[in-house]
């Protein structure tokens, strides 16, 4: 086939001149090399003869160039390749990266190595504002390399926010920096197996320029065990008879010690991850453990709970709620918050995660119609 022909020795991209923003844009200017290279892996072996196609011309309509990309930003992009003109417009940088994106799978490789575009017209814009994808950390460490590496895939497919659930029961990954005991007793390894403050920036730095968001989870009052040995008396102590049993559940949701604990541990959170959502789990609570706690069911029969644990894991997450609120965060929650009635925002994320055997259809229609907007992961999740 036919198509112009991009020459490695001469092929630049540059800023429009009416362009809101200029060379000196990290976002761009870093996205400029790295699609370079991935259009020419093997750098410049061609001579440098003349073609019409040695210059993208990016034109971005709205300034803007330091800060994160978040739920309302505007990713729409127009690509048009003719032997006149390259030129991609975007209203923003986050645009633009996408634009950028396609515009390196369109070139393709002709029979003796040269490479070539075919003039086209691209109007795009995605169909949904979050397309994430869910990193666990926790059940399995990975080091920063195959995060950064999951990043770079994210980009080619233009997903845009990166879900990482960085702790769960099996290990607590996260160098907290007011808390140092949680990752000390609570990872795989308290050196070789931890996300330290620096690794952590890089991981956010790194997604922001690719235009990707980081939202973080922690998941309580479940999946905790591994908060456990850092924070003593966080976790409720499961009994058998009337003697402790040694083994310890969920959060303990009665003592004003853990909500002290858990204002000042999601102020060091709200202010290491600057995307404005958290990600606060409230999933697979077993009430098992606090059921069999004396002090629980002393507890229960005050607030006028019954027997109704569920009226308790409300108690617990409503409060939590409330403090991750007032940090200025939005929240993201897992189905079951919204099943078990708990009160939440008009502004909260309901996480669907659950096939019932393909039932998901029915619970996201109850999530969109109490209000709330739905998050859909249930058809697409790899469990291993």
């Amino acid at each position: 086939g036919s198509g112009c022909r991009l020459c490695a020795a001469r092929f630049r991209f540059a800023h429009a001149a009416g362009s809101a923003v200029a060379p000196g844009c990290e976002v761009l200017d870093q996205a400029f090399r790295r699609y370079w290279e991935l259009l020419f892996p093997g750098g410049v072996k061609d001579g440098s003869e003349d073609s019409p196609c040695d210059v993208l011309i990016v034109n971005v309509t709205k300034p803007g160039c330091d800060g994160f990309p978040s739920l309302d930003s505007r990713e729409n992009y127009r690509l048009t390749i003719s032997d006149g003109l390259m030129l991609l417009t975007s209203e923003t940088v986050w645009g633009a990266l996408r634009g950028l994106e396609t515009f390196s799978q369109l070139a393709w490789k002709g029979d003796y190595g040269t490479f070539f575009i075919n003039e086209t017209d691209v109007v795009d814009f995605p169909r949904f504002p979050h397309r994430g994808l869910l990193l666990d950390t926790s059940r399995h460490y990975l080091p920063l390399k195959a995060i950064l590496g999951t990043l770079d895939a994210m980009a080619y497919a233009k997903l845009n926010v990166f879900h990482w659930h960085i702790v769960d029961d099996p290990s607590f990954p996260y160098q907290s920096i007011k808390f140092p005991d949680l990752s000390r007793k609570g990872a795989y390894h308290p050196f070789t197996h931890v996300y330290t403050a620096n690794d952590v920036r890089m991981v956010i730095e790194y997604a922001r320029l690719r235009g990707i968001r980081v939202i973080p989870e922690f998941d309580t009052p479940g999946h905790t065990q591994s908060w456990g040995p850092g924070v003593p008396g966080l976790l409720t102590p499961c009994y058998r008879g009337s003697k402790p049993s040694g083994t310890h559940g969920p959060v303990n949701p009665i003592l004003n010690t853990t909500y002290q604990f858990m204002s000042e541990f999601f102020a060091e959170v709200s202010a290491v991850f600057p995307d404005f959502y958290v990600h606060l789990g409230g999933d697979e609570v077993d009430f098992t453990c606090w059921k069999s706690n004396p002090e629980i069911q002393t507890f229960m029969k005050k607030m006028g709970f019954g027997e109704d644990y569920s009226k308790l894991e409300s108690f617990y997450i409503q409060r939590l709620l409330d403090i991750v609120s007032s940090y200025g965060k939005g929240y993201v929650v897992w189905q079951e918050v919204f099943d078990n009635a708990v009160k939440v925002k008009p502004d909260t994320i309901i996480h669907v995660w659950k096939k019932n055997n393909g039932q998901y259809q029915n619970e996201t229609a109850s999530v969109t119609k109490a209000g709330y907007r739905a998050l859909l992961s249930a058809p697409w999740y790899l469990n291993y």
